[in-house]
């Protein structure tokens, strides 16, 4: 098992480069499709039009697992082409301004844990901690990752128990970088706090 700080100091294993990427940087990308025969007689085009170059849309499926509001997940699981991303909201997750994990937060941990065991994941798994845009920037930095090392110590030691001990994580705290809503209000600022674990299974 490898540990990257945000530092880049590796822990218990093999260093790893890591110059800080934004959460999405590093993820492999699908290839495009077959070519088409722009000279097919089946296809019709308008005199003097061309194909766009091909490419392969990256299709997200979203799950909620909804509180009280359905527009508040407690923890959304988005599944792309390439990756799933667990998105646990901070206030089921911890106390307010904390990173001590909530009595049921260790249950949820352990049940991704078990996710990534049963998909064989081999790919750096990223757990990383945002922030919304409340106090300053440097609380939040220091408040996001906090909050990313609590969820990877119950997420490694889960899989460690499970006899799949052998990654590499990366685990950062962004604070209020990469916002997934709009900060000024409540509801989009409760959304921005949260706690990303997100892998790349093998190809099926």
């Amino acid at each position: 098992m490898c540990l990257v700080l945000a530092a880049g100091t590796a822990v218990a294993g093999p260093a790893r480069a890591d110059d800080n990427p934004p959460p999405s940087a590093g993820l492999p990308t699908a290839t495009a499709p077959t070519p088409v025969d722009v000279h097919s007689p089946d296809l019709k085009l308008p005199e003097g039009a061309t194909l766009a170059p091909p490419k392969v849309l990256d299709i997200v499926s979203v799950t909620d697992q909804s509180t009280v509001s359905a527009s508040q997940p407690q923890e959304r699981q988005e599944t792309s082409n390439t990756t799933v991303t667990y998105a646990l909201q901070a206030e089921v997750v911890f106390g307010k301004n904390s990173s001590t994990l909530s009595p049921s937060a260790a249950s949820r941990i352990r049940a991704i844990a078990d996710d990534i065991n049963a998909k064989h994941v081999t790919s750096p798994i990223r757990v990383f901690g945002f922030t919304d845009d409340l106090g300053s920037s440097s609380h939040g930095d220091v408040l996001s990752k906090q909050r990313a090392d609590a969820v990877y110590n119950v997420l490694a030691a889960q899989l460690s128990s499970l006899g799949d001990a052998d990654h590499t994580f990366q685990v950062r705290g962004y604070g209020e970088q990469y916002p997934i809503a709009d900060n000024s209000t409540e509801s989009g600022r409760r959304e921005n706090r949260r706690v990303e674990i997100t892998f790349t299974p093998p190809a099926a």
